[in-house]
């Protein structure tokens, strides 16, 4: 498989209670100064689940065969990914980002958190404000 492209992706997820309403956000940067955000989110979900999401959503917005740098606070989804820990839980979402990864070239990176990364910040208000959006429109249980 030839690479297409090189691609930056930011990701982030947030949940409000844990587990409770939660967002997603992920910045995706081209090479040549193109970027997109996307975000969404779920009203009962964990944070975990949302930073996982996130990943999944930038790869998923990225051509197969992309060389893709995934940028992520997480240190769960970043060390699973990297380091294979061990996976007790989300199985469907460790199936969705492996069948993802196998169709590109992905690197993981740790960023750490609110610690002045301009596109993580980002990444963050875009899981915040989808996490605050799904608390509103959620159901109560």
């Amino acid at each position: 498989m030839s690479l297409i492209s090189v691609v930056t992706i930011y990701t982030d997820g947030s949940c409000l209670n844990n587990p409770g309403a939660g967002g997603w956000g992920a910045i995706i940067l081209r090479k040549n100064g193109e970027s997109k955000r996307l975000s969404g989110g779920h009203p009962h979900t964990t944070n975990n689940r949302m930073e996982m999401t996130a990943a999944i959503k930038g790869l998923e917005a990225t051509p197969t065969g992309t060389a893709v740098a995934i940028n992520s606070d997480s240190q769960y989804l970043v060390n699973t990914m990297t380091l294979n820990w061990k996976r007790r839980k989300n199985h469907d979402l460790w199936q969705q980002l492996d069948s993802l990864s196998e169709s590109r070239s992905v690197t993981w990176f740790w960023v750490r958190g609110h610690d002045g990364d301009h596109w993580n910040t980002e990444a963050d208000r875009l899981a915040v404000s989808a996490a605050k959006s799904n608390q509103r429109h959620g159901h109560n249980h």
